[in-house]
């Protein structure tokens, strides 16, 4: 029997252990070969720590090399990898341990001594360090076990990874994701995006995302191909690399933010084979810019946490703007009543998804995951959405009044639990306006019992509250939130009233 996934992986390798899996700025490089030996000392080492078939191993690390190696040796383990933003505090990371019950925690070397006694507190038995230059003991550890390790076997419907995706009502969902999952996904994205050893990505994603990790990431492994491994995304980093890159994946403020450089080119990009966008959704008027600057059109697909990719623009044919195209290859989608449950021929409604990129289930949630799926297999996504007469899907909006902003999830319910929690504050609501460079901005709209209180009060007592992407942009006080005859929030007649406040 095989690991599932690390096999399939292994199988696409090029035949020359040699070639670069990874190029990095500095101009060093890691091989396939390199991959296999490091991940085979950490996988050592992940067994020699007591870690088994199915127990967690979560990460809070930055973006590096060895991060990415920490993920691939967790799956050769037979591990479940669980990434955790590198933003969250310490309070926010007490809900995940707490809730997965990792038997090892790797976390930065400056995070040490919180998360030491957090680790202690919640009953994580392992904690060890990891920096972004290889600082901390994991490194150390691992060099000194063998190189060679027989991989963990694994079926396909064993878990690989648990990605947490925020509920709305405070309380964060754990998707679990199998073997299979991502098998499936990976290989449906190298063939639709017809990726080739011959590639080479730009990668500027964070890899605590199922965007950067799995879509990008298990692409190229998937194709025995290679990718440039950029620490963040940085405009002028990505122009300086782009000459040797044949593909770029991105949420859309890469592209907004690449149209504000004068070296962003049509000369510069006219050997580029493909630019995906995903994450939030991408502007039409940033897809004709795009278009306009480069002479290229830039492919839009939708996806999520639970499911990986669903779907996606052609590779050949139109790349509708605003659209996020058809199906993928193997998934099925629907348009559903959001009350009655009943098919959608023409107009908006609920999208649910099948195929063998959903998820298993959420963690731990029996009743929430019986909840979100229905009786014949199908997904209930939460978001809105509809199909037009050629087939091309477009999403028109999220339920539960979900915010993206600069491609990351924030849920209005915790940034507003937060807010109210704040001495002075009566009420909040917490709404998404448009923002040409984050796609949507945070803003906190307030009722206030005192008076004294301003922006700069409320964003401060925020500050180690909450991971800087979920804190409002700006801080509106009015003397009474607006209600409708129920008693609800009116958040729509917020979102229209500030719906041009970044212009």
């Amino acid at each position: 029997m095989s690991n599932h996934l690390f096999s399939f992986f292994r199988s696409r390798f090029p035949a020359d252990l040699g070639k670069p899996f990874l190029m990095l700025p500095s101009g060093g490089s890691l091989s396939y070969a390199d991959l296999i030996d490091r991940t085979g000392r950490l996988a050592n080492l992940f067994c020699s720590l007591g870690v088994k078939p199915g127990d967690r191993i979560a990460v809070q690390t930055e973006k590096s090399v060895d991060a990415l190696l920490v993920y691939l040796a967790a799956v050769r383990a037979g591990a479940v990898y669980l990434p955790l933003n590198p933003a969250y505090t310490v309070g926010e990371v007490r809900y995940f341990l707490g809730d997965a019950a990792p038997v090892l925690f790797i976390c930065r070397p400056e995070d040490e001594d919180g998360m030491r006694q957090l680790a202690q507190q919640v009953g994580v038995p392992n904690l060890h360090l990891l920096g972004p230059s290889g600082e901390g003991d994991l490194l150390t550890l691992a060099a000194g076990q063998p190189s060679g390790f027989e991989d963990v076997p694994r079926e396909e419907e064993d878990l690989a990874a648990i990605l947490y995706t925020s509920g709305t009502t405070g309380r964060s969902k754990g998707a679990m994701l199998t073997h299979g999952n991502l098998q499936s996904n990976a290989e449906t994205l190298r063939k639709y995006w017809r990726f080739t050893s011959e590639d080479r990505l730009l990668h500027a994603l964070p890899i605590f995302h199922t965007h950067g990790l799995f879509v990008a990431t298990n692409s190229i492994l998937a194709a025995g191909a290679s990718m440039t491994f950029l620490p963040r995304f940085d405009a002028k980093e990505l122009i300086r690399h782009l000459p040797n890159a044949t593909v770029l994946m991105g949420v859309p403020t890469f592209y907004s933010r690449l149209l504000a450089e004068e070296g962003f080119t049509r000369e510069l990009v006219s050997h580029m084979r493909l630019f995906v966008s995903g994450s939030a959704p991408l502007s039409a008027e940033t897809h004709k810019a795009f278009s306009a600057r480069t002479g290229q059109a830039i492919l839009e697909r939708y996806g999520m946490t639970e499911t990986n990719m669903n779907a996606s623009n052609p590779y050949d044919g139109e790349r509708v703007p605003g659209s996020v195209g058809f199906p993928l290859p193997g998934v099925e989608l629907r348009i559903t009543d959001p009350e009655s449950g009943a098919l959608i021929d023409d107009g908006i409604g609920v999208i649910e998804v099948r195929g063998p990129n959903v998820f298993k289930g959420y963690w731990q949630m029996p009743e929430k995951t019986a909840e979100d799926f229905r009786a014949d297999g199908f997904f209930i996504t939460g978001d809105l959405g509809h199909i037009d007469e050629r087939g091309y899907i477009f999403i028109d909006g999220r339920a539960k009044d979900l915010i993206i902003s600069g491609g990351f999830n924030v849920y209005p319910a915790e940034v507003e639990a937060a807010i109210d929690a704040i001495p002075g504050i009566a009420e909040s609501a917490v709404i998404g306006v448009p923002h040409a460079d984050m796609g949507e901005a945070v803003i906190a709209v307030v009722q206030a019992r005192d008076p004294a209180l301003d922006e700069t009060k409320v964003l401060q007592a925020l500050s180690d509250q909450l991971a800087r992407y979920k804190q409002p942009r700006c801080v509106l006080f009015m003397p009474e939130l607006p209600r409708n005859s129920m008693g609800k929030i009116q958040k729509k007649l917020l979102r229209e009233e500030n719906a041009e406040l970044f212009g």
